[in-house]
């Protein structure tokens, strides 16, 4: 909260409070991108999935990761380039139509919701297993935390505080979890682990034991490597910065530093299932993280470490929740609501209102694995806006009549899959995947759709003036030398 306080000073102006006035250093860019984007799902919950379902889950980390090679060579030059300060503000420019803008709007708050209410309940469970408290009281208490530092500064206050994140995630997760190896040794329950490693250490993702490792783990790729390329609070990020040769210098300094980062996650999923195989049978398998120290080194030192991981696990929630309640502002008051001036006044209600509806949304949660939410809120990233910014920024016969079609396609698709697998019991096979990570239909979908419809009709006469903007360096973008 002092951090985000001391942005206080520059949020004077719509562009202060949303993209800091395009003035932040491409370094600082990556740490804080880097510390908004590893969240709860990768601090809990990739861990936890790891424990439950065996080695084939590090390839949402993979995904994760690799969706800012997308990034780097699709998105972020010509994002920034384009002037837009969100997706819904890139579909103005592109289309010229304040219809799509609003579906934007809508489809944002979707997808930030979806986001939100993981982090906040990472923030139950965990205050919930270091201090006893109820697990509404660490919801709400991250809820406010992240609503005054996000309120004091805007985008300005959220870069300081990501950054400092990022290097407390690394420090307050990797130390922790580099003891645990070192002290874990050659245990004897490592023998009796022995006899189920065969499925468990079978490098393919197996959702709900569905039987389809193979189109499971296909999924799940498209999902989180499209979807990154379509999240608004990372797209959001690529506008702080001054050119679109920056933008791009960040995505890929986003790549090291996440890479770094994912090593450690399956340090704890793996003594996870050595040292508390019982996690998995009672379902708690989101809280191996911070079970796992005490359980391996009971005492002091464990109750240490146990302090360290739980603090790494704040930051990873707040710090992600400071970009998704950006972004769910963005939507709410910059892109949704059209009438009158949009100010900071506005825009500070809206982030208020946001994290209240997220708060409410994330106590009846408790239940739900962590990773499952973030799955969700990847697929419809990917079904929806990284069709339209591949297409609009990569196709002049992009259409608004197009986009619409696709848009809606791809958020149907994707939320009525996600629902009617959260709903419904279905007997195991391919059906089972293809409702719990939809991506590997509802993308080609959403392509195809908006694709479709567009040679349907005919674009606008000035849409090949759009699209050559967005691939044309300025003066700005030119190396020295």
């Amino acid at each position: 909260m002092l951090i985000g306080v001391y942005g206080v000073r520059a949020a004077r102006s719509t562009p202060d409070f949303l993209v800091a006035s395009q003035e932040v250093k491409p370094t600082w860019n990556a740490l804080a991108i880097a510390g908004e984007y590893v969240s709860a799902a990768s601090v809990l919950g990739l861990a936890g999935l790891m424990l439950k379902h065996g080695i084939g889950t590090l390839w949402y980390a993979v995904g994760f990761t690799a969706g800012y090679v997308v990034v780097a060579a699709l998105v972020a030059g010509p994002m920034r380039r384009s002037g837009a300060y969100t997706v819904p503000d890139f579909a103005d420019y592109r289309l010229g139509s304040q219809r799509i803008r609003k579906l934007c709007a809508v489809i944002v708050l979707v997808i930030m919701w979806l986001y939100l209410i993981p982090q906040f309940k990472g923030a139950g469970v965990v205050l919930h297993l270091v201090s006893g408290t109820p697990y509404w009281v660490g919801v709400v208490l991250a809820g406010l935390v992240v609503s005054v530092s996000i309120l004091a500064g805007g985008m300005r206050s959220a870069t300081y505080v990501q950054g400092f994140h990022y290097l407390v995630k690394l420090v307050f997760i990797a130390v922790p979890a580099l003891v645990l190896l070192a002290s874990a040794g050659p245990d004897g329950r490592a023998e009796a682990l022995h006899v189920d490693l065969t499925a468990w250490s079978r490098p393919l993702l197996d959702l709900d034991n569905s039987g389809e490792p193979l189109l499971a783990t296909w999924s799940v790729l498209i999902a989180t490597t499209l979807g990154a390329a379509g999240l608004p609070h990372v797209i959001m990020r690529f506008s702080t910065t001054a050119t679109a040769r920056a933008a791009r210098r960040v995505a890929v300094w986003v790549i090291v530093l996440l890479g770094l980062f994912y090593l450690f996650p399956a340090v704890y999923g793996l003594l996870g299932r050595v040292f508390t195989p019982e996690l998995a049978t009672e379902g708690d398998t989101d809280t191996v993280t911070v079970v796992l120290p005490g359980a391996m080194l009971p005492g002091t030192w464990g109750a240490v470490l146990t302090a360290l991981v739980a603090a790494g696990a704040f930051a990873a929630f707040l710090s992600t929740s400071s970009g998704l309640l950006l972004a769910l502002a963005g939507g709410l008051s910059h892109d949704l609501s059209r009438t009158g001036a949009t100010g900071v006044g506005r825009l500070r209600l809206a982030v208020a209102a946001g994290a209240l509806v997220a708060v409410l949304l994330s106590l009846p949660a408790a239940a739900v694995d962590i990773n499952v939410l973030v799955g969700w809120a990847f697929a419809v990233a990917a079904s929806t806006f990284c069709p339209l910014l591949v297409l609009g920024i990569w196709w002049r016969g992009l259409t608004a009549a197009g986009a619409a079609a696709g848009l809606a396609a791809g958020v149907c698709a994707s939320t009525g899959a996600a629902l009617a697998s959260a709903v419904t019991d279905v007997p195991h096979g391919w059906v089972v995947v293809l409702l719990a990570q939809p991506a590997a239909w509802t993308v080609p979908l959403a392509f195809a759709v908006m694709y479709g419809v567009s040679r349907l009709g005919t674009p606008p006469e000035w849409a090949e003036r759009a699209v050559l903007r967005l691939h044309t360096p300025d003066s700005a973008d030119q190396p020295r030398g």
